[in-house]
């Protein structure tokens, strides 16, 4: 019988906790909580889950700093629950490296295909599919098949919904993509409004990808239109 994808979540609530494990239990998950964000970071490095729900405003250590922590120590999908709803709230999330971001209160149902999409999205991104290198110039290595990337000597880490994102503008290079078409490639339809996600991970991309992040080369921005990855020559 194969193994249960874990799941971690983090909220001083106490009853949203129960609530939330029951739920997701049912749907078939094995799920752990925490109360603060000091446990929590325990139970990620104890149980290695494949998933994180981070509430942000919680006492001591609150989401943002937990989050920022839990991006230094791995990789894995990390969707936000926060009773702010500010868009700078948001962007703040994602640019700590939120995976997703939740409004309180918010529809049982529709966190559960948050979660299943941002597995699929992680396993997707970890999938042997032949492709091996799918870019490479004297800088830049995109390595699909071991899920690698190198920048000059240096390999780089990437999330899966990073990886993702440049492979969807790495196999369409030269041609211009607008943000819609992004949002439901890489995201998925239940994403069709959050225009914010992808500038944002461009962003973050560019941090990572980019000789200099501030004149990129590769991720070009066509104003008003979207995006296009340029091949280096």
């Amino acid at each position: 019988m194969p193994d249960k994808t874990k799941l971690l979540i983090i909220d001083d609530d106490e009853h949203l906790l129960d609530l939330l494990k029951i739920y997701l239990e049912n749907r078939g998950y094995a799920a752990t909580t925490a109360a603060d964000g000091v446990e929590g970071l325990r139970r990620l490095y104890e149980d290695r889950p494949n998933l994180v729900i981070l509430d942000i405003m919680m006492p001591g250590m609150d989401g943002w700093r937990a989050c920022e922590r839990i991006r230094e120590m791995c990789d894995i999908p990390v969707i936000v629950l926060t009773a702010l709803n500010q868009e700078d709230d948001c962007v703040r999330g994602l640019s700590l490296g939120a995976d997703d971001y939740m409004v309180k209160p918010f529809r049982l149902r529709e966190l559960a295909a948050r979660v299943e999409a941002a597995l699929r999205r992680t396993a997707s991104g970890k999938r042997q599919d032949g492709a091996e290198i799918v870019y490479a110039d004297d800088y830049l290595v995109i390595d699909a098949d071991q899920v690698e990337i190198t920048c000059g000597d240096e390999r780089v880490r990437l999330t899966a919904i990073e990886f993702q994102l440049l492979l969807f503008l790495v196999r369409n290079r030269g041609r211009l993509l607008t943000p819609d078409q992004i949002l439901t490639n890489v995201w998925g339809y239940e994403h069709a409004d959050n225009k914010n996600y992808v500038r944002l991970y461009i962003w973050r991309l560019r941090q990572k990808i980019e000789p200099d992040p501030d004149n990129p080369s590769y991720i070009l921005t066509v104003h008003g239109l979207g995006y296009r990855f340029v091949p280096n020559q």
